[in-house]
């Protein structure tokens, strides 16, 4: 009996857990559908400001010159490490921690400021000593806003016109299919535009109702802030991908685990109801007692 409220015991356990499990998989598997569905919208986006670019060069009466500093010296270097607000994902934020801290050994310290996003890379850079000098979290419930993307790309841009920085490097896990990814580090300020040109020249022409140049800076931008909400959708899809896989894994070993206990007490039960019906046939003299 003893053996057979253990079985029980450790069945109620199971059976407790296996709801919490399959509902983080299915949170895990629409917030991955989601992220792979805003990841496609911004990359469209993306793709048509760059499409304008070329229809505004020939309006502007001098092409926009690489910035450069009044005064020579040394670069002034923000790095972005992007992690994860929750755990219950592998080796995502390991890996992507491993990345930020081999590109930060290579940099001086003194001109370098190191930004994180996400509680759980926080945590990792603060325990292998590389606390960032500020530090945001992430949405626990929903995709990364692009509200904050759009925020911090123009308070860098700001920065990076007022001469107070030279470049922003953004760390984090490229995704590259279900369960799948790579950490990367992308050069997102000064801006790296990748141009196509036009085969064909449109007509009639466009009419630039504006300041060329003022809307050249404007599109170029927003193009800066839309390829950081790409990198976070990124990071986003394979997180929740790394999740999912983990969670199904977890899911379908209780879901066996309820099956062979299931097994495990009919057998025991069985054996219980034996034993009490030999007593009982001893008892009523219907059947010798076993010598021992």
């Amino acid at each position: 009996m003893e053996e057979l409220e253990r079985v029980q015991e450790r069945l109620g356990n199971i059976r407790a857990v296996e709801p919490i499990l399959s509902a983080l998989r299915t949170i895990s598997l629409g917030s991955w559908r989601a992220a792979l569905r805003q990841l496609g919208g911004a990359r469209r986006y993306s793709e048509r400001l760059l499409s304008i670019l070329p229809l505004l060069l020939p309006a502007l009466d001098v092409p926009p010159a690489p910035r450069q500093r009044p005064v020579p010296e040394p670069a002034r270097e923000v790095v972005v490490v992007v992690g994860s607000e929750r755990g219950l994902c592998g080796r995502f934020n390991e890996a992507v921690v491993e990345l930020a801290l081999e590109e930060l050994a290579a940099r001086p310290v003194e001109r370098l400021e190191l930004l994180a996003l996400g509680s759980r890379a926080v945590r990792l850079l603060s325990q292998r000593g590389r606390r960032p000098a500020w530090s945001a979290p992430l949405s626990v419930t929903a995709l990364p806003s692009p509200s904050l993307a759009f925020d911090l790309a123009r308070r860098w841009l700001a920065r990076y016109e007022a001469h107070e920085l030279d470049t922003v490097d953004v760390i984090y896990n490229h995704y590259r299919g279900p369960a799948l990814f790579t950490p990367q580090i992308i050069r997102l300020i000064p801006p790296r535009l990748e141009m196509r040109r036009q085969v064909e020249v449109s007509w009639p022409p466009p009419i630039v109702e504006t300041d060329p140049l003022r809307l050249y800076v404007q599109v170029v931008g927003q193009w800066a802030a839309v390829r950081f909400y790409n990198l976070l959708l990124e990071s986003a899809a394979a997180e929740q991908s790394m999740r999912y896989q983990l969670m199904d894994g977890a899911t379908k070993n209780a879901e066996r685990l309820i099956e062979e206990m299931m097994m495990a007490v009919q057998t025991a039960r069985r054996q219980a109801i034996t034993r009490e019906t030999q007593e009982l046939a001893v008892g009523a003299g219907l059947v010798g007692r076993r010598s021992t």
